[in-house]
């Protein structure tokens, strides 16, 4: 199963009734599944079955859904709401008198929210309602498949690059084993050199504390745990990748155990040329774990 990106667009239109519309699906990078939905007024019934159809689709994504909707040429129309008008001219009056400023325009008050109703909302029936809500939400799961669609095409090059970035991180990793292997000759000669000058007539140091020093030098030489995790954490990566399951939260926590391990190995580098390598393993994870942001 390829991977699903949590970012994508889509739409889509329907008509039934005397109505025409047309549904927008924006998804962008979200930890969980947030759905916002935004619509005409008479249209808020809709929410909850946008939302359960999001929720049969999706596992995680800010979703942004926006419905818009207009009557078809020779459809109902819309009508004037006289309540709705009359406490709009009354209120025109009195602001008029308060402040001396020109009555309102009769386009003005009309152009009010609730002055002018959509005459199929105020019209419909309970069962044409249903059949009209019924017709809506098909299509808005069209659009949530063509979206399902998008983000699929998206995860599908999330996939290669986060595939691609694993495979730096082997090759770095590598590269760290063999200078690695070189670290404890490096520390043998820097002791060597150190115990000339310690050992020197005239110290004090005792045999116990060299011992410890010694001791101290030779675990920060070894960094075969750091890299053998660095190694499993890329085959954990690529199996999360291959599986079925949504990977996008546990390939997140990869990352940050892969950054760890980088940091080890840098603060217990002890030659230049491994410090270089753990800085651009460091790179590479941070580059993974921006991507891995938008994996479902």
């Amino acid at each position: 199963m390829p991977l699903i990106s949590m970012t994508g667009f889509a739409d889509a239109r329907g008509a039934h009734g005397g109505l025409r519309w047309r549904w927008e699906a924006k998804s962008v990078n979200g930890r969980g599944l947030d759905v916002r939905f935004r619509a005409p007024i008479g249209f808020d019934g809709l929410e909850a079955g946008a939302r359960t159809l999001a929720a049969e689709r999706f596992k995680r994504g800010s979703l942004q859904l926006a419905l818009t909707v207009a009557a078809e040429e020779g459809g109902r129309g819309f009508r004037i709401d006289p309540a709705a008008l009359a406490d709009a001219v009354r209120l025109a009056k009195r602001i008029a008198e308060e402040t001396g400023l020109a009555p309102a325009r009769v386009d003005g008050l009309l152009a009010l929210k609730g002055v002018v109703v959509q005459e199929e909302n105020a019209a419909l029936d309970d069962e044409a309602r249903l059949a009209r809500d019924t017709a809506m939400l098909a299509s808005l799961a069209d659009a949530f498949d063509f979206l399902r669609a998008a983000r699929t095409t998206e995860g599908s090059k999330l996939e290669a690059i986060l595939l691609g970035q694993i495979g730096d991180v082997e090759r770095l990793t590598g590269e760290g084993r063999a200078l690695a292997a070189q670290q404890p000759f490096i520390l043998r000669d820097r002791i060597l050199a150190q115990l000339k000058e310690l050992l020197a007539p005239g110290s004090s140091l005792s045999e116990e504390r060299l011992a410890q020093e010694v001791a101290l030098l030779a675990s920060r030489a070894d960094l075969r745990e750091e890299l053998d995790r660095l190694t499993a954490h890329c085959q954990e990566a690529r199996a999360l990748i291959a599986g079925k399951e949504p990977a996008g939260r546990k390939l997140d926590f990869l990352a940050q155990e892969f950054n760890r391990e980088a940091n080890t190995l840098c603060s217990k580098s002890s030659d230049i040329q491994l410090t270089h390598v753990g800085l651009a393993l460091k790179a590479v994870i941070d580059q993974f774990r921006e991507q891995v942001q938008n994996v479902e």
